[in-house]
């Protein structure tokens, strides 16, 4: 069995997202993790060229979709999970089973009212911790690794890792805590279970910001990750963590697109019905966040 999966990387320069197609070379089965549906927010308009690209390499790849995963629900890109899915016509839609008290919180902030579900069945499977499945011959296994939001989950498939927000690259640190359910110790203790995980895992990101200036990266190892993260490696203690995540967070502003992907995220990637004239609406509410 081959325990290696082909990754291939999508890179958003609008978002700083990455999102990346996992593949079993031996089945040709594959996973699309923390897809990209484009968004103007000058305009208020949905696009699909980062979900297109990731459609044209499935297909030129003859690959099968088992999976379409979303690591948490993001606060900084919309989901395209729904868009691929319908493209695609396969892909079971899964997100960590944390999600229904996500939803019941901006379902209030949005008063998305009571026809709105907040248990998670927006989405086709949830996640539990350590919950096993596979992607094609590939085992996999979904762990939760809550902090950055309470429902954030990492998929480790194969060799491979995906940490969504939990951890950045070495030279930039790991996710900010101060999101509602946000919470700086529970962050430090996911990132010690990720750390358990054997050094040469590769651990796949689902942002970069790229400090210094220096190009887009997404690759590392839990080995690289231990010894040079700079907010987190091996020695800081969960008080210090935790002083330097509550300090940095209170001077950093709110993503541009939180409120906007927010509303769509909760949905699995659907976007709000349309309304009695046939447009779709966002709520934007004020002095909330």
């Amino acid at each position: 069995m081959i325990n290696r999966p082909e990754v291939l990387p999508f890179y958003d320069p609008a978002t700083s997202t990455i999102s990346y197609i996992v593949i079993d070379p031996a089945s040709h089965h594959a996973a699309v993790v923390d897809s990209v549906l484009d968004y103007d927010p000058k305009a208020g308009r949905v696009s699909t060229n980062s979900a297109d690209a990731l459609i044209d390499a499935v297909r030129t790849r003859d690959l099968t979709i088992d999976w379409i995963i979303e690591t948490h629900v993001h606060a900084d890109h919309f989901s395209a999970a729904r868009y691929l899915q319908k493209h695609l016509g396969r892909g079971v839609i899964g997100i960590g089973d944390h999600i229904a008290p996500v939803q019941s919180n901006f379902a209030d902030i949005f008063d998305l009212g009571p026809d709105f579900a907040t248990d998670g069945r927006q989405f086709d499977h949830l996640f539990k911790d350590h919950e096993t499945f596979a992607v094609g011959t590939i085992p996999a296994e979904a762990i939760y690794t809550p902090g950055h939001t309470p429902a954030c989950m990492s998929y480790h498939i194969g060799d491979a890792v995906f940490v969504g927000d939990t951890l950045f690259m070495p030279d930039y640190g790991t996710a900010r805590c101060d999101f509602p359910g946000g919470d700086a110790h529970a962050l430090y203790h996911s990132v010690q279970t990720l750390f358990a995980l054997p050094p040469e895992t590769r651990v796949f990101t689902a942002h970069d910001y790229q400090p210094g200036g220096r190009a887009p990266a997404w690759e590392s190892t839990i080995g690289a990750q231990r010894a040079h993260n700079v907010q987190i490696h091996t020695g800081i203690s969960e008080a210090d963590f935790v002083a330097m995540r509550e300090k940095r967070d209170a001077t950093l502003p709110a993503p541009v697109l939180i409120l906007p992907s927010l509303q769509v995220n909760i949905r699995g990637g659907d976007l709000p019905d349309p309304s009695g004239n046939g447009r779709r609406y966002l709520k934007i509410p004020l002095n909330t966040l």
